[in-house]
């Protein structure tokens, strides 16, 4: 049985109970999550979320890009955010490559430049959290006093670490 079929199957069973078509958009915690795309990381279950709780914007690293910077202002302009968690993870595949390295993987796979591609690798963990606290601050289209902070989960242990800033 395909993924597909097996996601279809537990939708089927997911909405025959469902009962929260009622939430409202803006989230009630007023809270928005940045976080690493990785499989290993459940948010919702590592953080106690429940739907219509907090935005989760998730992406390769957990990095903050031009288009996670668009997503924090609409979540803050629009759904009331005014907090803002970023969070990385130990054992990320984003420590394991350079940017010139995957350009080469790319050039020789497909046979077209990929020079104007930032991937946004890193080789230190907490500096990365702090780098993208830092590019969100800076951004004159967050609230002023939203609370920004840095986090580092453990994929062995479970555990939430903070990033002193």
């Amino acid at each position: 049985m395909s993924a597909v079929s097996q996601f279809l199957e537990a939708n089927a069973r997911y909405a025959s109970s469902f009962a929260k078509g009622d939430l409202a958009a803006p989230p009630t915690k007023r809270v928005a999550i940045v976080t690493c795309m990785d499989a290993r990381l459940d948010p919702a279950k590592f953080l106690g979320l429940e739907e219509g709780d907090a935005h989760v914007i998730r992406n390769a690293g957990g990095r903050v890009t031009a288009d996670v910077l668009r997503s924090l202002i609409i979540s803050q302009q629009f759904l009331g955010t005014r907090e803002i968690l970023v969070i990385h993870h130990t054992d990320c595949g984003m420590l394991t490559f350079t940017d010139e390295q995957l350009r080469q993987r790319l050039r020789e796979q497909f046979g077209v430049p990929a020079d104007d591609w930032a991937f946004l690798p890193f080789t230190d963990l907490e500096q990365s959290v702090r780098d993208d606290i830092a590019l969100i601050r800076r951004s004159p289209f967050i609230v002023p006093e939203t609370t920004v902070t840095g986090w580092i989960y453990d994929v062995r242990t479970g555990k939430l670490l903070p990033v002193d800033q």
